[in-house]
């Protein structure tokens, strides 16, 4: 079994949440986290004693706020809170999104903040490292803490609901007993511990951060080697240019694309025809870079937000005091997502239109549709069709959804963000964009062999852009005759998904770049 990943409640990564998400990696909560864990519960029992007025403890929540709590009732209060607030609808969550979600609300918990019993607290590392993963129905958050749906993570803790477990799909009480766990007995405020937290969007929302890096990186490759089958002008990723107006995202993007053309023969010859190439090559780093300027604002907060408590009522231990508050409130965060959605599909549209002029003479000097063959071949004509189609999808999905939203339970809850949503279809315009790239690297590598191909009587390719162009005709050849294009734009889009492509063009640069392998 892989090392556990010590949680405190401060340092929790992307890579983390996808290590544990995706690798199954173990979890382990740290000493000090037991510590506030425990002084936090053992002040919400005194103040239970005290009857001093606590939401969501001796007093009801949302609506009920007014409704008083009798100790007596506790259990079945919070119990019932569990089940009344499982109001999610499909489709279900994957596992390692459910994984993602566990450990977020996990993480955040262990800061002291919530009062919550540490049964309830060691419940969700049992759930990571026994692989009990609840069953999550992914609609029906607004966004204002995903109640809704957390609450599906109660019904199985409490031996009710549904779970998978070790690949089963089981009832929560049949998944308890085969792990060897009992149903817990909730306490004052365990319930809403349980059920109000942002850990569904935060949990998703560190995947799908973590994904988008890495494609961010690899559309920098890719546009590389398209820059190499147009045969096209270097002169604006000249670093002097750039450093009159430095945007971090862009220098990034452009020193990425320098590296990959190391030892490229553009760097030698000169194209009078690309002294001003069309702006979906000429300005690609500045559209990627603020992208990667949009994905570190968003991650920064979406950072913080995993490593800080969003708990309504908040527990103060060292100050003795409870008090009602919004920190549950995402939206710093989500309309960063907004933006990276917008600025994703900015990158999404320049791709398309790289792949047009690709396949248009007048920009190229090749055949129309990179066709082997005018006389007997169409090439890649239709594959206009199935890029633009996806990026009119991507730029649907890009409009804002945070400001949609109703004044609910008797008009108190008149704000959410809509935060799963968001970073949900941020999530769809990823895979789309999956599906985009691997057209353009399919269209660059077919430019690429009408120009004679690698080699000694072809181009001379970059370090990074010769190991992507040999990945992908590892699995896709040259298209020198009509075939099943769907087949090729799936194997490129798996290889795009798989990190194949970006693996295989980071370790291209390694090898062949001594200033990279110094």
């Amino acid at each position: 079994m892989p090392e556990a990943l010590l949680l405190d409640g401060k340092g929790l990564t992307f890579t983390d949440v996808h290590n544990v998400a995706h690798d199954g990696k173990p979890v382990e909560i740290s000493p000090a986290a037991w510590e506030r864990i425990q002084a936090s519960r053992r002040l919400i029992f005194e103040l239970a004693e005290e009857d001093v007025p606590v939401y969501g403890l001796n007093r009801g929540v949302g609506w009920n706020k007014d409704r008083i709590i009798d100790k007596a009732f506790f259990e079945s209060f919070n119990r019932n809170l569990i089940r009344s607030h499982a109001a999610g609808v499909g489709p279900a969550a994957t596992l390692p999104q459910v994984r993602a979600v566990l450990l977020a609300r996990l993480n955040t918990l262990l800061l002291g903040c919530t009062g919550v019993d540490p049964s309830v607290v060691r419940r969700y590392a049992e759930f990571l490292n026994l692989g009990i993963h609840p069953i999550l129905p992914l609609q029906g958050s607004v966004g204002a803490a995903d109640i809704t749906i957390l609450s599906h993570i109660g019904l199985v803790m409490l031996g009710e609901g549904e779970a998978e477990y070790r690949g089963r799909r089981v009832s929560g009480a049949e998944a308890l007993k085969l792990a060897g766990l009992v149903p817990l007995a909730l306490g004052p405020k365990d319930g809403l511990a349980i059920v109000s937290a942002n850990a569904l969007s935060a949990g998703m929302g560190a995947l799908v951060l973590h994904e988008i890096r890495k494609l961010l990186e690899l559309a920098d490759l890719v546009y590389a080697l398209s820059l190499e089958g147009l045969r096209g002008n270097v002169s604006p990723l000249d670093e002097g240019i750039l450093r009159v107006r430095p945007y971090p995202g862009l220098l990034e993007s452009a020193a990425r694309v320098r590296e990959a053309l190391w030892g490229s023969d553009l760097w030698d010859t000169y194209n009078p025809d690309s002294l001003q190439d069309p702006l979906s090559f000429r300005d690609a780093c500045h559209i990627h870079g603020a992208a990667l300027d949009s994905l570190k604002f968003t991650a920064d907060f979406l950072e913080l937000q995993l490593n800080s408590s969003d708990d309504n009522p908040c527990v103060l231990v060292d100050e003795r005091r409870i008090l009602s508050c919004a920190n549950f409130e995402p939206l710093s965060w989500t309309l960063g997502f907004e933006m990276l959605g917008s600025a994703l599909h900015h990158v999404s549209r320049s791709s398309c239109y790289r792949v047009i002029k690709l396949g248009t003479p007048a920009f190229t000097g090749l055949s129309r549709f990179l066709t082997a063959d005018d006389n007997t071949s169409i090439g890649y004509c239709t594959v206009q069709k199935t890029v633009t189609s996806l990026d009119a999808e991507i730029r649907h999905l890009s409009n804002p959804a945070s400001a949609d939203y109703f004044a609910l339970a008797g008009d108190i809850e008149d704000h959410a963000s809509n935060a799963p949503y968001v970073v949900s279809k941020t999530g769809a315009i990823l895979d789309r964009l999956r599906y985009i790239f691997g057209i353009e690297v399919l269209h660059a590598a077919q430019a690429i062999d009408l120009r004679g191909g690698v080699g000694a009587n072809g181009l001379r390719l970059g370090s990074a852009t010769r190991a992507l162009y040999e990945a992908l005709r590892s699995r896709v050849p040259f298209l020198e005759k009509d075939r099943n294009v769907s087949t090729d734009i799936e194997a490129a889009y798996d290889l795009v998904k798989s990190g194949e492509l970006l693996q295989a063009a980071n370790q291209g640069s390694l090898s062949l770049n001594p200033s990279i392998s110094s």
